[in-house]
């Protein structure tokens, strides 16, 4: 196969187009954001740096956590909305499938991605909230080929917290509402919150193709979880949370999903599915650690070939077990921080509603990342994937040995110009895709051919 990144004067055409782009609308967003401020860093009257190691979204600093942990209600009330957008360009090493077509139809494209609104902040002394409302402009393409754009709930968490002091101890006890599993986690090995923050949504081949259900955002906007958490002495988290389908009263959650359709069906959990976490945390001059595990036992119905649920003929269980860890250096001008997280999944399925070859199947998630943040500005990331599993003929059909099993790795530099504004270049190296380094699909295709280079630029105005 002919690889489209050979022909240089190609390259650097559309790379300047790219940045050309990027530049030009960073110069006229900077105009609209240079004198606003976050809604939380308003209502605390810190700089977002205070709550965000080196200023990097989402990462959280040990204060950032603790607001969180307060049930986002440190400070004072203030103006609760936020809005944010990203635009971005994607280009796969080699973009064309065995029969020559395409497999991006944006490739070196810029594209206006995706912008969030937001609704956050402090309620009442004990109550506080975070609600992100997503509109997705390249969600879909509809028969004809038409690309179709989509509103969704995305990422919310209502909490309710006292905070118990005493000379001796000092005790959080929180209950929260949300609708992502581990959005609720203060920690960045948290899935919801994990690396990488951003990346390409528009390449289909640009993503680890076969994760674990906790970490494959599956159930982001479709299920409700309750639950309770206590922080004591700043050394122990440990939480409790019930996962249930946010239908009815909790269906403002899962807004965007519904029964049958063919883009977006809404997916059932049979009753309540429960989520276990510890975590033990020691922050000491400008360093911070921490070392986890969580579990997650979740029962999913199938749905038919129309996409409605089918209730009464049984459930498969992912049972999901991991164990993580985080470090932060938080010094100025320098910014440390390094997250690692594993694991391992059981898939029950007696009734071959997903897998085909077998009843049980494993599959293995390894995320390394390190990151380095200079000045708050100047920032490089780099991070290591491992996938590894069960072969089976029905589940893992795209591969031609039929393993998810896929490997690489991803740098990443990025400029932070104002505490709002971040751009980045961001490159996913595949050494394994499904199973293979040539070949994987049976028809000529090579892991590096999904390589993807991802730029793209990150702002949020309030």
């Amino acid at each position: 196969m002919t690889n489209i990144l050979v022909g240089h004067g190609k390259r650097h055409d559309w790379l300047r187009r790219g940045w050309t782009v990027a530049l030009a609308t960073l110069a006229l967003l900077q105009v609209s954001v240079a004198q606003a401020l976050p809604i939380f860093a308003r209502q605390t009257g810190q700089s977002c740096v205070a709550c965000h190691a080196g200023g990097q979204f989402p990462e959280l600093t040990p204060y950032g956590r603790m607001f969180k942990l307060n049930g986002y209600t440190l400070g004072e009330r203030t103006v609760p909305i936020a809005a944010m957008a990203i635009g971005d360009l994607s280009k796969t090493r080699f973009n064309s499938d065995a029969n020559g077509n395409p497999i991006n139809t944006k490739d070196g494209l810029p594209m206006f991605d995706f912008a969030s609104i937001f609704l956050a902040g402090k309620i009442t002394d004990k109550i506080g909230g975070f609600a992100q409302f997503t509109y997705i402009n390249y969600d879909h393409q509809d028969p004809d080929g038409r690309w179709k754009g989509h509103w969704t709930s995305d990422n919310t968490d209502f909490r309710f917290v006292d905070r118990i002091m005493t000379d001796a101890n000092d005790l959080i006890v929180g209950a929260t509402v949300h609708n992502n599993p581990t959005v609720q986690d203060v920690f960045n090995t948290a899935p919801a919150w994990g690396y990488p923050y951003i990346s390409s949504t528009i390449s289909p081949v640009a993503k680890i193709p076969n994760l674990p259900l906790i970490e494959g955002g599956s159930l982001a906007t479709q299920a409700v979880g309750t639950g309770a958490y206590l922080y004591w002495n700043k050394l122990v988290y440990a939480e409790l949370t019930a996962y249930s389908t946010a239908d009815g009263i909790w269906s403002f959650l899962s807004h965007g999903n519904t029964e049958g359709n063919p883009v977006h069906p809404q997916i059932y959990l049979r009753g309540y599915n429960p989520y276990a976490r510890v975590a033990l945390t020691h922050d000491w001059g400008p360093h911070s650690v921490m070392v986890g595990a969580f579990g997650f036992n979740v029962n999913l119905y199938p749905n038919d070939s129309s996409n409605f649920p089918i209730f009464g003929t049984g459930a498969t269980r992912y049972r999901d077990y991991g164990l993580d860890a985080q470090y932060e250096y938080l010094l100025e001008p320098h910014t440390i921080t390094a997250q690692a997280r594993y694991v391992r999944e059981n898939i029950h399925d007696p009734n071959n509603f997903v897998l085909g070859d077998n009843t049980d199947a494993d599959l293995n998630s390894l995320r390394l990342k390190a990151s380095y943040v200079y000045q708050n500005k100047y920032g490089v990331s780099f991070s290591f994937f491992n996938t590894t599993g069960t072969p089976d003929s029905v589940h893992y059909s795209a591969s031609a040995n039929f393993h998810p099993n896929t490997q690489g790795w991803m740098p990443e530099i990025f400029w932070m110009p104002d505490q709002r504004v971040r751009v980045g270049i961001q490159y996913t190296f595949f050494t394994k895709f499904l199973g293979a380094s040539t070949n994987y699909d049976g028809n000529g295709r090579n892991a590096r051919d999904n390589d993807t280079l991802f730029l793209y630029l990150w702002v949020a105005s309030w």
